[in-house]
C-alpha cells in the first residue's frame, strides 16, 4: 500500500535540508530536536531513500534528498497557498519592507513581482538601509517586516537560509600575499564587512578599505577597476567578477544567516502573508 508524503514531515526535511543542522531546523519550525529527527526517519521509510548522510559534524543532503526537495518546496508553497486563499482571500494592504540595498538590487525584484501577482491588493513601500539601522526602525514602528542578515552565531528573526560568502575580484586580478589587501566592502555594522575581516585577522594579513558603501554597483565597479577585492554574499554575485576562494592569502569564509524580522503577535494578516512567503521562497532558492 502506498504512503502519503505528510505536509508536518517534508517541513521538517525542508527546514533540515536550508539549516544542514538539526538544532537549528527544530528551532525554526518550532520543535525539538528529537522530533525532527523522529520526522525524518518516518519520511526516510515513506520514501525508501536515505534522504541526508549525517556525521557528527555535518549533514549532508543525498541526491534523492536534492530530488524530493523540489517536490517538497512545490508541495508545501501549494498548501500555503492554498490556505491563504480559503482564509483570507481578501489579503490587501501597504507593507513597509526593509532590506539591504544589495538584496533589494539583486534578489527581491522577481520574488515582490511574483508575490504581486498572487496578491494584487498589496502594496509596497521599500526602505534600503543595512541591517543594523533596519532592526530599530522594525522596533519603533517605521517599518513593518524586514531582510536582514546575521553572522551564524547571533542569529535573528526567522531564519529563511544561511548563505555563502565568497572573496571576488576583476577577472585580471593578480594577489600578492605579503601586500597589505585593499578591500571594497559595505559600511561598518555590516555581517558580511564583519566576516570577511574577520578571517583576514585570522591569518593575520594586513588590510585596507578603499572603499565602503551599500551599492554593490559601485563595489563591482571598484572591484572591476582592479583598485580592490570585496566579500560578497552567493546570491547577489555579479557575473562579471571572479571567485578566489582557495587562493593563498584568502581565508576561508562563513555563512551568513539571511532572517525576515517582524512582530508576529501584533502584525496585520497581510503582513504575515508575505513573512511567510518570504520565509518559504528564499529557503527554496539555495545557491
Amino acid at each position: 500500500m502506498q504512503r502519503d508524503l505528510e505536509i508536518d514531515l517534508l517541513r521538517s526535511f525542508v527546514a533540515i535540508a536550508a539549516h544542514r543542522n538539526f538544532t537549528r531546523a527544530a528551532e525554526a519550525i518550532g520543535r525539538t530536536q528529537s522530533a525532527v529527527s523522529l520526522q525524518l526517519k518516518r519520511l526516510e521509510e515513506i520514501a525508501g531513500e536515505r534522504l541526508f548522510e549525517r556525521s557528527r559534524n555535518s549533514v549532508d543532503i543525498t541526491p534523492s534528498g536534492e530530488a524530493l526537495l523540489v517536490y517538497a518546496n512545490r508541495i508545501l508553497s501549494a498548501n500555503e497557498a492554498a490556505l491563504s486563499h480559503i482564509k483570507r482571500p481578501e489579503a490587501e494592504g501597504l507593507i513597509r519592507f526593509g532590506a539591504p540595498d544589495d538584496y533589494a538590487s539583486y534578489l527581491l525584484a522577481p520574488l515582490l513581482a511574483a508575490f504581486t501577482a498572487e496578491h494584487p491588493l498589496i502594496e509596497f513601500e521599500l526602505t534600503c538601509e543595512s541591517s543594523i539601522d533596519l532592526l530599530p526602525m522594525l522596533e519603533r514602528g517605521e517599518i513593518d517586516i524586514l531582510l536582514g542578515t546575521h553572522s551564524t552565531d547571533q542569529v535573528k528573526g526567522r531564519v529563511a537560509r544561511y548563505e555563502p560568502l565568497h572573496w571576488v575580484a576583476a577577472p585580471d586580478y593578480l594577489d600578492d600575499p605579503e601586500q597589505r589587501l585593499k578591500l571594497a566592502l559595505f559600511p561598518n555594522g555590516c555581517a558580511v564587512r564583519q566576516a570577511g575581516l574577520a578571517a583576514l585577522e585570522q591569518i593575520e594579513r594586513p588590510w585596507r578599505i578603499t572603499c565602503s558603501t551599500r551599492s554593490v554597483e559601485l563595489i563591482e565597479q571598484t572591484v572591476l577597476n582592479g583598485a580592490a577585492v570585496s566579500v560578497m554574499e552567493a546570491s547577489i554575485l555579479p557575473d562579471s567578477l571572479r571567485i578566489l576562494d582557495g587562493h593563498p592569502g584568502f581565508p576561508p569564509l562563513p555563512e551568513i544567516a539571511m532572517s525576515v524580522h517582524y512582530n508576529k503577535g501584533t502584525c496585520a494578516p497581510h503582513v504575515g502573508i508575505f513573512a511567510d512567503y518570504l520565509v518559504g521562497e528564499l529557503g527554496k532558492r539555495r545557491v
